[in-house]
């Protein structure tokens, strides 16, 4: 199993340690945050759109089209009612070049098989451990 670090910073502010890399989590000022990162709901839905880009580009690869310039806008929504969750996420995918309409099919299959996508169509158990000071001297 694969494995990432979620460490406090300060505030609201934490920064995930992933493979060496650092991503800078926080809140916006709006919700008492320093706004010095994405929202952990952000990362969510910008995983969901970049998993997204990368299939298409890989797609239109395979295919011999262009994929400098692919872009994937996403947007989302909140639900109204507890509990609160991502209630809706629309992709818009532009790729570079204009496709046919069987390429645009092909293309939809191939960003729907999407890892990211995927997980959340059939949701991974999670599981979730309580480590105490004593366990965790």
């Amino acid at each position: 199993m694969s494995e990432m670090t979620v460490v406090h910073r300060e505030h609201d502010a934490f920064a995930v340690l992933v493979r060496g890399h650092v991503i800078r989590v926080d809140q916006p000022y709006s919700a008492g945050g320093t706004d010095d990162g994405p929202t952990p709901v952000e990362l969510f839905v910008a995983s969901l759109a970049a998993c997204a880009a990368h299939y298409a580009r890989r797609y239109l690869v395979r295919r011999g089209l262009p994929a400098d310039g692919l872009e994937v806008t996403a947007g989302f929504a909140m639900s109204a009612t507890a509990p609160t969750r991502v209630s809706r996420i629309g992709l818009r995918l532009r790729p570079p070049v204009p496709l046919s309409s069987a390429d645009a099919e092909e293309l939809r299959r191939a960003v729907e098989g999407c890892t990211v996508h995927n997980s959340v169509v059939d949701a991974p158990r999670i599981g979730l451990e309580i480590e105490t000071e004593a366990e965790a001297a």
